[in-house]
């Protein structure tokens, strides 16, 4: 089994910054792409930012200049952090990763859990 586990949420002033981290463990042989999704309330789940095993990343428009995504493959761990925050930018954000258990298995994709992002005007 696989198991995401985000942290870093929280409250924060409109212009203030937080960075998320997303840790994976259990049963992995690699981890490709991970990304950072948000759902705010009333609004359908959107992809936030992505990052290749390799680093390359791509953005949603609505966050490209603000937010940045880095991953640390040794550590499992995919980051986000998140600057000059908007009160739209408020949502709950899950982390993705999609993961070959083992050498003879497919990829599958898993979800954390969400961590509250709340930016105050």
């Amino acid at each position: 089994q696989v198991q995401l586990v985000e942290s870093g949420g929280g409250l924060v002033q409109a212009g203030g910054s937080l960075r998320l981290s997303c840790a994976a463990s259990g049963s992995i042989f690699s981890i490709n792409a991970m990304g950072w999704y948000r759902q705010a309330p009333g609004k359908q789940r959107e992809l936030v930012a992505l990052i290749a095993s390799g680093g390359s990343a791509n953005y949603a428009d609505s966050v490209k200049g603000r937010f940045t995504i880095s991953r640390d493959n040794a550590k499992k761990t995919v980051y986000l952090q998140m600057n000059s925050l908007k009160p739209e930018d408020t949502a709950v954000y899950y982390c993705n990763a999609h993961v070959q258990p083992a050498i003879t298995d497919y990829t599958y994709s898993y979800w954390g859990q969400g961590t509250q992002v709340t930016v105050s005007s």
